[in-house]
């Protein structure tokens, strides 16, 4: 099991990519603290894992927030050998409203939990991470930070561009002390995010993908499990574009 014996923090469990992502880890034998501001739908994803024979434990977590991603990563390093190995940035959101809709408060919320909130448990785990010599960190961002995004607010595209620029800095940074930094880039998803989008939007984004379907969450899963592995660990500062082919470059 390639994870055996690892301490895993993932965020945004509840639902979509984090759930899967969470299962996916401890199914490689990662003890995993899941954390989401849905607790729960946090503790359903672990009541799965449990089903599925793992380990993992549910936490109340707001990402935007310094002393709730403190919290985290205390009770993390408490219950868990005092050690973190892998950080999942997973947490996002999104608000579909054209630019001249979208009011301040939106913006920061976006912003706040999409881009401030891996800084903010980048800047928690750094630290353990860097006295154990070694640790995995992968933030998820979106297809959309290149392309401008199928059917997104433009927020959320800032917001993962943000994402994206943090997690080639922080390779270049952290690399001497042992510890890659990498991303994903999904494409259109089938998860709670894209339900509301129109049948027709749906539709042209299957037409235009040459694999021919939306990405599953496991397919994400898949992707940042490769990426927190000793199998990547000559990786760090890319990110892995995981859309059916849709950049093709």
């Amino acid at each position: 099991m390639e994870f055996a014996g690892q301490t895993a923090i993932v965020t945004g469990v509840a639902r979509g990519f984090g759930r899967a992502i969470v299962r996916r880890l401890a199914r490689g034998g990662a003890r995993v603290v899941a954390g989401d501001i849905n607790l729960p739908g946090a503790e359903e994803t672990v009541a799965l894992v449990k089903q599925d024979g793992g380990e993992a434990t549910a936490v109340h977590l707001d990402v935007s927030s310094a002393q709730s991603v403190q919290a985290m990563v205390d009770l993390a390093l408490q219950k868990y050998d005092n050690r973190v190995d892998i950080l999942v940035n997973n947490a996002g959101i999104q608000i579909l409203k054209p630019i001249e809709e979208t009011t301040d408060e939106e913006w920061d919320r976006v912003i706040g939990v999409n881009m401030k909130g891996p800084f903010l448990t980048c800047r928690a785990v750094i630290p353990v991470m860097r006295k154990q010599g070694r640790g995995h960190i992968v933030n998820i961002a979106s297809v959309g930070a290149r392309n401008g995004g199928t059917y997104a607010g433009v927020h959320y595209v800032a917001s993962k561009g943000g994402v994206l620029a943090l997690t080639k800095k922080l390779g270049k940074e952290l690399g001497q002390y042992g510890i890659v930094v990498n991303g994903v880039n999904p494409g259109p998803s089938l998860t709670d995010m894209t339900a509301e989008w129109p049948r027709s939007v749906i539709e042209g984004v299957i037409k235009n993908t040459p694999l021919g379907r939306m990405a599953e969450p496991e397919d994400i899963a898949d992707a940042v499990a490769f990426l927190a592995s000793d199998a990547a660990r000559f990786i760090s500062g890319e990110t892995i574009e995981v859309n059916g082919g849709i950049t093709c470059d």
